[in-house]
């Protein structure tokens, strides 16, 4: 039989809005995997979703899996045959293993030479066998954080499965799938649909769903529904929609049947701070706020409906008076938490635990501030603005605005400073110092901001890995690796060049006293954060190599920003024509060098002039005399790349000494001086980076 497009649908209760795309993408990879290690042959994956569905249209899968040939592989001829050539026990019984009698089983050679071997045709199976099965195992391999039970059975599942669609074509394929049985009937919107809707095979899916049930499965086309009718409204007002991005994925994930509609509130509220409104309308209420062209908020806002509604003005009166009470709640807390300064609520700080092991958040603000002063002082800066943020930074967490509205801690600091009369930096420090709270999000753009968000940060890995609570596998529970890729960001990106190790060794020492050991803490913390860089450094850079940021961690830099440099300098090193013959000779030299139990840093002792004999080896140490005087140089001033450009130049005094010279000389005094020679040699390349690490390919 000719392929045919398969079509499953999982029907559910409404699915976790915020994990609903990645349940359709997971389901969609795992239904392809699944099936593509079957051996069923298929053609283009579509992926669908709605708030009660995951479905996977596949295209042309086959019917059947292929024929193929088994061979199984047996006992070695000397084993199986005796020397008469008649077959031994062993050869009886890989023949009676293979159902077949001696005479039909065949032989292969091998490298290790020649074995009994049997080759057999297995029939491929029906699709339709497989299917409800490899349905299963696509639902089991969903991550899924916790699973939930219903009714009598044991299936498990994100949400209660109600109803199951599995057709090949227009047939069903029969089976059970999380105690359903298969069929062709879905479900289509809740209020707007009369009954179940038939699909009569796969290419009507999305079709019959729409004109039958009302239902738009596709979830990238609800999307754009949802995105170009919100910003229609917004623009038929007069106005231009604020933050939607974060928006267009969770209202396409909460509703079926789209509807755009606008709404008003009252403008007194637009005396709240922006943020303030935002997160009302978005975090609470899933409305979209709206602005005029200059960007300032307008008493609009556009909520979308799941359903058409035949009396469309209450369903907005409804909307309305939903969030009137909300904005009204915010507006008593922005006028009561204005009436105590934040100043006012620092001793309150010690009666709210930060952590258990790491005291409260009144001692979290002392190590902060503590460490805020020690980078000022690395950085030359006046630290009195920037210890006096970080003393108020955690204040806004005992505020009823921050109690109500948690994603505006830090933002409602700093107008809180702002409205007691701190130091504009003072109030910039406090609302920036939890950047950046997500990947790609802004970094502080002040100075005492940049400082302050460092020190907030490493004072939380310090601790937490302190008190034996870093991150393993999967978990991490305390967002420790944000928080390193955050401290990476801030370091280069706003380039705050400090001695990370000290940093570390500076908070660590702020922690309260505890089993782990201040050395071994530190150790743990720097590789903590140069692993999360190697990820950074590699994702911002297609072309950088593992290698070449393992030449330069070998050195284990105190400064990120000295690191990057030297990661760019050994990228631009490997352009050079010279590059691999001189990452060859350092890998040879460092097998030498450690075969013969030196260091590599130079040598156990100086080279002595009067033990040069051959041409090769006096040139080499010339070459080495004269590179190290122009390097110095250099590096004292960071220019890595410079510096190994000029290096590249003993590529030819280098191969000559090799040509030229046995460095394992029988004369003791001899070899003990070329070891040293070499010692010299690799020393100034690991100034830079262990480029020995790298590929000559």
């Amino acid at each position: 039989m000719k392929p045919a497009d398969l079509l499953v649908e999982i029907g559910t209760e409404e699915l976790p809005p915020k994990a609903l795309r990645g349940l359709m993408d997971g389901f969609a990879d795992h239904v392809v995997a699944a099936i593509d290690g079957a051996r069923l042959a298929h053609g283009p994956v579509h992926a669908y979703a709605s708030p009660r569905r995951l479905a996977v249209l596949v295209e042309d899968l086959e019917r059947a899996q292929e024929d193929r040939e088994v061979q199984v592989k047996g006992p070695s001829v000397s084993v199986a045959l005796d020397k008469n050539g008649k077959p031994t026990a062993a050869g009886f019984k890989f023949a009676l293993k293979c159902a077949v009698d001696f005479s039909e089983v065949g032989r292969i050679k091998t490298d290790k030479g020649e074995w009994l071997a049997y080759s057999s045709i297995e029939k491929g199976q029906a699709a339709a066998g497989l299917l409800p099965a490899l349905i299963e195992k696509a639902l089991a391999a969903l991550p899924i954080p916790r699973r939930m039970r219903w009714g009598a059975g044991s299936e498990e599942f994100v949400r209660p499965v109600h109803w199951i669609v599995l057709l090949h074509g227009k047939d069903i394929v029969a089976g059970t799938v999380m105690g359903i049985e298969t069929g062709r009937h879905s479900q289509g919107h809740r209020f707007l649909a009369s009954g179940a809707v038939t699909i009569r095979q796969p290419a009507d899916y999305l079709g019959s769903l729409e004109k039958n049930g009302h239902v738009i499965a596709d979830f990238e086309r609800r999307r754009k529904l949802v995105r170009t009718g919100v910003e229609a409204a917004a623009h038929q007002a007069g106005g231009i929609v604020v933050d939607g991005e974060s928006l267009y994925d969770e209202v396409a994930s909460l509703v079926e049947w789209p509807v755009p509609m606008l709404g008003r509130f009252d403008e007194a509220f637009l005396l709240l701070p922006r943020e303030v409104v935002i997160s009302t309308l978005t975090r609470h209420q899933r409305y979209f706020p709206v602005a005029n062209s200059a960007g300032d908020l307008l008493a609009l806002f556009v909520a979308v409906a799941n359903l058409e509604s035949r009396q469309p003005d209450k369903v907005r009166d409804g909307n309305e008076r939903v969030i009137r009470p909300r904005l009204a709640d915010a507006a008593f807390f922005w006028d009561s938490d204005r009436r105590k300064s934040l100043a006012s609520k620092l001793e309150s700080l010690r009666d709210v635990v930060y952590q258990k092991g790491l005291g409260s958040l009144y001692d979290k603000s002392v190590r902060i501030a503590s460490i805020v002063t020690w980078i000022a002082a690395q950085r030359g800066v006046d630290a009195a603005n920037a210890e006096r943020a970080a003393m108020l930074c955690k204040c806004d967490l005992l505020t009823g605005m921050v109690g109500e509205f948690p994603d505006l801690q830090g933002v409602m600091g700093r107008y809180y400073a702002g409205s007691d009369g701190e130091q504009p930096s003072v109030a910039d420090a406090i609302g920036e110092h939890y950047r950046p709270r997500h990947a790609g999000d802004d970094l502080p753009a002040t100075p005492d901001g940049r400082i302050l968000a460092l020190a907030d940060k490493i004072d939380s890995l310090a601790g937490i890995f302190a008190i034996g609570k870093k991150p393993s596998g999967n978990r991490d529970p305390f967002a420790l690796r944000r928080a390193a890729l955050a401290v990476i960001r801030i370091i280069i990106e706003c380039d705050l060049d400090v001695d990370l190790k000290a940093l570390i060794a500076e908070a660590v020492a702020a922690q309260p006293p505890g089993k782990t050991e201040a050395e071994e803490l530190l150790a743990e913390l720097y590789t903590f954060i140069t692993d999360r860089l190697r990820r950074y450094l590699l994702d911002r850079d297609d072309n950088l190599a593992t290698e070449t940021f393992d030449a330069v961690l070998v050195r284990r830099p105190s400064s990120l920003v000295d690191f990057e440099l030297r990661v760019q300098a050994v990228q631009a090193f490997l352009e050079l024509d010279e590059a691999a013959s001189l990452a060859a000779a350092n890998k040879r030299i460092a097998n030498i060098l450690r075969q013969a139990g030196e260091t590599g840093q130079g040598g156990n002792n100086d080279v002595k002039k009067k033990l040069l004999t051959e041409p090769a080896e006096i040139a080499l140490h010339e070459a080495l005399g004269k590179a190290g005087a122009l390097v110095q140089p250099l590096l004292d001033a960071r220019k890595y790349a410079d510096a190994l450009r000029t290096l590249a130049g003993l590529r030819e005094p280098v191969d000559k000494f090799f040509d030229d010279v046995l460095v394992m000389a029988d004369d003791k005094g001899i070899k003990k001086n070329r070891l040293a020679l070499l010692g010299k040699l690799r020393a100034l390349f690991l100034d830079v980076a262990d480029i020995s690490r790298l590929s000559t390919l």
